[in-house]
């Protein structure tokens, strides 16, 4: 009798012991499994996402200064055609004169009784001879490189100093009175010429 109370207590306290130990296990299971559950959550949020670059934003222009972002550009335009226009009609003004001391069209022009001097109509030769400073070469040329000089590497505004060197052209006929003489107009071609290289040059047609 007193064995099997023993027993039955032996056992008794033995399953009570191993369901403590099942429980303990279960619950050690459910803590680490919600540890490693932690861990992994905590190693996805910590986990270094792409940086997402900043969007480029346009610095948008008011009415306002977009009209005068407009009028300063064509003021800059303008001040640059006057420039060359300048330019050119004192080039065609000067190149005129300087043909007439060379030859008799400076008598006609001063209504007769006008000589020039030996040394001045000498000179006037040789500037205006094929290598002279008011020649076709060297005046071309002059005309050319001031329009690149405002121009810069710029197609478009070249164009635009092609269009003003025409004009000053034109007025340089109307400042002469009369037909230009025709190393005016040679010259006129020869910088038209290197106009048309330079676009050529560029890739794209006048």
């Amino acid at each position: 009798m007193g064995m099997e109370i023993t027993t039955e207590a032996t056992y008794s306290a033995y399953v009570a012991k191993d369901t403590k130990v099942g429980r303990s296990d279960k619950k050690d299971e459910k803590t680490e499994s919600k540890s490693k559950a932690d861990a992994n959550e905590a190693a996805v949020y910590e986990k270094s996402q792409p940086e997402k670059k900043a969007t480029y934003s346009i610095n948008r222009m008011s009415p306002e200064d977009r009209a005068k972002l407009v009028d300063q550009l064509k003021a800059d335009a303008e001040a640059r055609e006057s420039r060359l226009l300048s330019l050119v009609n004192e080039m065609f003004g000067k190149q005129a004169k300087t043909f007439a001391n060379a030859t008799d069209m400076w008598r006609e022009l001063a209504s007769g009784n006008f000589e020039v001097d030996p040394e001045t109509r000498a000179q006037a030769q040789k500037d205006i001879s094929e290598d002279g400073y008011y020649g076709v070469k060297q005046t071309s040329q002059r005309m050319f490189d001031f329009a690149c000089a405002i121009a810069g590497d710029d197609v478009d505004k070249m164009k635009e100093m092609q269009k003003a060197m025409q004009k000053g052209f034109d007025m340089a006929g109307g400042t002469w009175g009369r037909k230009l003489p025709d190393i005016c107009y040679e010259t006129l071609d020869a910088a038209n010429k290197m106009f048309d290289d330079y676009y050529k040059s560029h890739g794209v047609s006048e």
